[in-house]
């Protein structure tokens, strides 16, 4: 377990605390005229909340450790909730870094992420789960990580820039700030026994450790079980009340996921809402959140208030992304509630309904007033290792995304991914296309564009080609290093050419997000940090995003957030059909399938 939360590890304070409780050491800070939210018992009670150290040492009448030197905050109006949680996201996909992540959410009222950093994994191995962990060590932000366990998420399937064995999995283990093991998942190799999925969950359990999953076909029956007796505590992947419902019956924790890609909550929560079953075993999380979704919706504030508005009870939808993240964590005693020993992790707010925080207080230090920071946050140094990533064996030209067909047919049927906006899972379907000189090109007319992705970890080099529907582009190419979970070079366009040119650009630049169109670059997301992040402020981020979205526009599409659904394509974990740099993948029988039926 993590060796302690907060500015003070509690068992080195509990004389202190206890004496301070008793005011026979006055408080750091007294909290007067608030309404706590009390997520042990679901009520709202005024009460004072009394701070020494960092900690709470009292909820209640605290007249009696107030002293001279006492600060006194005047919480009049204000319902007082615990800082949220997120127990399942992972900070890459904002496209900045754990620093400037922590800039953007604290004001949300995030104070604690349990992150995953699979996507630098994938790319940087071990050190850059240690490059982010390190770096979330001395934040107002609690930063805790879940060890990735898929690197590559489908190994045979495709290339990663690293490999993660038992043995990495045994050293992650060792470090404080390592909660558990990341999301598992290869659950065909959990249900097949492969002794190699099996020796990471028994590493983690050993070191006393949770086991965080990750199911994601539709079945609930055998399957699930097997996967719930394996000892896998939680996962995020339902999508529906009927997977929601049987996570929790089994004792499993049933993440709820609003991100900016896909919202999972206007189904899932109606396990709660259209049935009487207790709301313990359920979290609320992120997943992945782009950066417009915190600057103009929120962070875990707007996850809360998106289960609110589908019906949910507010202070159940505050336990959910509070007091039941902790216990799934199994740091309840730390966080996660204003209770005597936990942090003092508070936010102020006028409205439990309309989740807006005014005030978000740190180890009862106030952090952030009114949407913004009120405390500097010291930006790290980045090696040069992580900030050259991108390794592709030459230079990309239009005929290298060429699909040739010697055949005599004037039209073939070739199979097709089919994306559908803000839903997780792609379709496995097919079209017809006509032969030209003995080439398959895309068909705009159709919504068909052609997909490849390229290995860009100095590895083999190989590539994976195909169709997919959904886009609408009509002209133009788009290209990706942000490309679950290997993060190879995904590019997607209508021509071979932009294709080329497309992935050329973000080769030299170290990685990012490109539109192109006839040899011109229309927008770019520079994203130099292990071709995922950026090191600039959010804002920052969010505004060449913006101009990236305007240029898919010109392209053709009207999608919202199209970058988040491209980037799923080349997942080889998720139903149905996806694409790797060695090919398409049939994601319902694991296997690879021809791109011409």
């Amino acid at each position: 377990m993590p060796r302690f939360l907060g500015r003070n590890a509690l068992y080195e304070v509990t004389r202190d605390l206890t004496l301070a409780a008793q005011g026979k050491i006055k408080a750091d800070t007294v909290i007067k005229g608030g309404l706590v939210v009390n997520v042990f018992t679901k009520e709202i009670l005024p009460a004072d909340v009394a701070i020494y150290k960092g900690r709470i040492v009292l909820v209640g009448n605290a007249d009696h450790t107030i002293g001279p030197n006492t600060n006194i905050i005047d919480a009049s109006g204000f319902y007082l909730t615990p800082g949220l949680l997120d127990g399942h996201m992972h900070v890459e996909s904002s496209m900045v870094t754990v620093t400037q992540f922590a800039r953007a959410a604290l004001p949300c009222g995030t104070t604690t992420i349990f992150m995953d950093p699979h996507e630098i994994a994938n790319v940087l191995g071990l050190r850059g789960v240690k490059l982010m962990v390190d770096e979330g060590k001395n934040l107002p932000l609690k930063v805790f990580a879940t060890m990735p366990s898929c690197v590559p998420s489908a190994p045979g399937f495709e290339d990663a820039g690293a490999v993660i064995t038992p043995r990495e999995i045994a050293e992650a283990m060792k470090w404080d700030e390592i909660i558990g093991l990341g999301e598992m998942m290869n659950f065909p190799g959990v249900l097949a026994g492969d002794e190699n999925v099996h020796e990471m969950l028994k590493i983690t359990m050993q070191s006393g450790k949770i086991v965080t999953g990750h199911y994601s076909i539709p079945e609930t029956e055998i399957g699930l079980q097997a996967y719930a007796a394996s000892g896998v505590a939680s996962c995020h992947e339902g999508t529906r009340k009927e997977d929601a419902l049987a996570r929790m019956r089994l004792g499993m924790y049933n993440k709820m996921r609003e991100g900016s890609a896909w919202q999972d909550i206007k189904a899932t929560i109606k396990s709660l809402t259209e049935t009487f079953v207790d709301d313990r075993r359920a979290l609320l999380v992120t997943d992945d959140t782009h950066p417009h979704t915190i600057l103009t919706l929120g962070h875990m504030n707007h996850v809360v208030k998106r289960a609110i508005e589908e019906g949910m009870n507010p202070i159940s939808a505050i336990r959910m992304a509070t007091i039941n993240t902790a216990e799934c964590f199994r740091v309840s005693h730390e966080i996660g509630a204003i209770a005597p020993g936990r942090c003092a992790d508070i936010l102020f707010l006028r409205d439990l309904a309309d989740f807006n925080p005014e005030i978000v207080m740190t180890d009862g230090e106030i952090v952030a007033r009114e949407g913004k920071l009120t405390t500097e946050l010291k930006a790290p140094n980045y090696p040069d290792w992580a900030l050259n990533s991108v390794h592709l064996k030459y230079e990309l030209s239009a005929s290298d995304f060429e699909i040739k067909y010697g055949g005599p047919e004037k039209e073939v049927t070739v199979r097709v991914i089919q994306v559908v906006e803000a839903r997780v899972n792609t379709f496995h379907r097919t079209a017809k296309l006509k032969v030209h000189d003995q080439r398959i090109e895309a068909d705009p007319s159709q919504d068909l564009a052609k997909v490849a992705v390229v290995e860009r970890h100095g590895g083999p080099g190989n590539m994976g080609i195909g169709f997919v529907g959904g886009f609408g582009l009509k002209r133009g190419a788009v290209a990706s290093t942000v490309a679950h979970d290997s993060h190879n070079l995904l590019i997607m366009g209508t021509n071979d050419a932009d294709m080329a040119f497309a992935g050329n650009v973000l080769h030299k630049c170290g990685g990012g997000m490109v539109a192109v169109c006839d040899g011109k670059v229309l927008a770019l997301v520079e994203l130099p940090i292990a071709g995922l992040m950026s090191d600039k402020p959010v804002e920052e981020v969010d505004a060449h995003v913006k101009a990236l979205d305007e240029a898919w526009r010109k392209l053709g599409c009207t999608m919202v957030s199209p970058f988040m659904t491209m980037a799923l394509l080349s997942l080889p974990v998720i139903p149905e059909l996806r694409i790797t740099n060695r090919g398409l993948v049939d994601t319902l029988n694991f296997k690879f399938v021809d791109l011409i039926v």
